[in-house]
């Protein structure tokens, strides 16, 4: 892998000069690596010739400290009735270019997500070399979602999904999470990257699954009242963690490092 960082925003009244970090990843067998350093996959430019991934606050769970609790059995249960089957196909059995699939999933994102993504950014993500699996539900033969899962070696990257909205009011959007990590639980996985985790919006996460810890920027950081507080306070923020919050950052980062 290849680290580069690249100037960001600049403000002399707090010297505030902001590089942001990313990785370009060279051979699949790095992909733990990547992830644990704190790295998710960038998809916002569709020009990119290089599998480039960022450095950001993301989530992930510790397989060996995960357990169910009371919200996951709700969730299963909330849903049982439909009998929801799950099927695992890899990427050589999937096909990206169904149009029937890809209509669903932008249909999906269009409603779903802040930002929208169109056809081209789609295919250009259903294109990353590094997805290894999909993970399809149904119920009554009928597709009502999907996850695009990277696995290697020990990590599994819960990266997009997209579902039937039909189906939203039980929770098919939670049981889909629950269930890959369960699986990821029961084939001796370490770890399932959850993607990002800022603003009030993420704290869904933070609140349903056990074994958590987030990248902090420097370590991997298990603190959730921490992070719960920086969730809820990231739109107040105007300049770095250190200078607004000195105190509470250096203590975070003695005790993880």
């Amino acid at each position: 892998m290849k680290i580069f960082r690249s100037e960001s925003f600049v403000d002399y009244s707090s010297y505030t000069f902001n590089y942001a970090t990313y990785c370009i990843k060279e051979k699949q067998l790095e992909i733990p690596e990547i992830y644990s350093k704190g790295f998710l996959p960038y998809s916002n430019n569709t020009d990119l010739k290089y599998e480039t991934y960022y450095l950001a606050r993301s989530l992930r769970v510790d397989l060996n400290r995960f357990k169910e609790t009371s919200e996951n059995r709700r969730v299963v249960k909330n849903i049982a009735n439909f009998n929801p089957s799950i099927k695992i196909p890899s990427i050589c059995d999937f096909d990206v270019d169904n149009k029937d699939f890809q209509n669903f999933c932008l249909a999906y994102a269009e409603k779903r997500f802040s930002e929208p993504i169109d056809l081209a950014r789609l295919q250009y993500i259903l294109n990353t070399k590094s997805i290894s699996f999909f993970f399809e539900f149904e119920i009554d033969n009928k597709k009502v979602g999907y996850v695009i899962a990277i696995i290697e070696g020990n990590t599994l990257h819960y990266w997009f999904s997209f579902y039937d909205l039909e189906y939203q009011k039980y929770s098919l959007g939670k049981f889909m999470m629950f269930s890959v990590i369960d699986w990821a639980k029961k084939n001796n996985l370490e770890y399932v990257y959850l993607g990002t985790c800022y603003g009030e919006k993420s704290l869904y996460k933070v609140r349903d699954f056990k074994g958590l810890s987030f990248f902090d920027g420097n370590n991997w950081n298990q603190d959730m009242k921490l992070l719960k507080h920086k969730c809820k306070t990231d739109a107040k923020f105007t300049t770095d963690y250190f200078k607004q919050d000195t105190d509470l950052f250096l203590e975070n980062f003695i005790k993880y490092s």
